[in-house]
């Protein structure tokens, strides 16, 4: 797929995350943002999946470790047909199947149950291990966020997949540098995140823009063609991209739009898009 229908994609997703956060007057827009071209790249290019049929065996496994990013998982699976967009206004809303976080149990297309952080790697892990195990090839993908890279967990499930050689695995960092408390340095700090996964035998490859498609592409193909241990791939976004008001702003981590800012934030999108169909 060009570039160009996956700028589209990932427009649509921006459009359903600002639009389901607002409706349910709650959620994470700034975590979502920053990885709408992740999430769009996996869905429309690298990952075997299909909408028709998602619980298909050999498809795919993808694991949002950072389950509140849910309006950027939900949007994307929504834009790729796994179920109808209008449903995205439901977000959070009593009775909707589209909660807080995801849920395997009640939304197609999702692969594992997330929310509390630092557990989504550990079960990529045990997915990747049952399909060496018993001789499948499909590959599994999970996206961290980088204050979640803060637990323990994580580097547990790391050290386990590096012992194990789990070259179908590929772990994302999603390196906006800003958590629920502030910048990641200051509460926390994680780096050097490259080294700290090659201390774990995994294959390391840093995205300087994680929001760009050929930077994306070329990660992602090297993540393929690496033999005998896993990867992860380090992105470093924006927290918040595409919306201009709420880039690089940590009280977009948890917040809302309100009217005035709903407005003005899809006036950017349309204004994005048109600037896309000149191309």
């Amino acid at each position: 797929m060009d570039n160009l229908t996956l700028q589209k994609h990932a427009l649509e997703v921006r459009r359903g995350i600002v639009s389901a956060t607002h409706a349910a007057k709650s959620g994470h827009p700034g975590g979502s943002l920053s990885a709408a071209e992740i999430y769009t790249y996996l869905y429309f290019e690298e990952m075997n999946v299909d909408p028709a049929d998602p619980q298909k065996a050999d498809r795919d496994r993808f694991v949002l470790s950072k389950g509140h990013t849910a309006p950027g998982y939900y949007s994307v699976l929504a834009e790729k047909g796994f179920f109808p967009k209008e449903d995205l206004l439901t977000l959070r809303h009593t009775g909707s199947y589209l909660q807080g976080h995801p849920d395997k149990k009640h939304i197609p297309g999702v692969d594992m149950s997330s929310g509390s952080l630092g557990q989504g790697l550990s079960a990529a892990v045990g997915m990747a291990l049952s399909a060496k195990v018993f001789g499948n090839d499909y590959r599994v993908y999970a996206l961290m966020g980088d204050g979640e890279i803060q637990e323990g967990q994580i580097w547990e499930a790391a050290m386990f997949a590096g012992a194990k050689k789990l070259d179908n695995l590929v772990a994302i960092v999603d390196n906006n540098n800003l958590q629920i408390d502030g910048p990641i340095t200051e509460v926390n700090s994680p780096y050097p995140i490259d080294e700290k996964f090659k201390a774990f035998n995994f294959h390391v490859i840093n995205v300087e823009d994680g929001n760009d498609f050929d930077q994306l592409r070329a990660a992602f193909a090297e993540a393929r063609e690496t033999k005998g241990m896993p990867t992860a791939i380090v992105c470093k976004t924006v927290k918040g991209k595409g919306i201009s008001f709420m880039e690089n702003q940590v009280s977009w981590h948890g917040s809302a739009p309100n009217d005035e800012q709903y407005a003005q934030a899809m006036s950017e999108l349309e204004k994005a898009e048109e600037a896309l169909c000149q191309k």
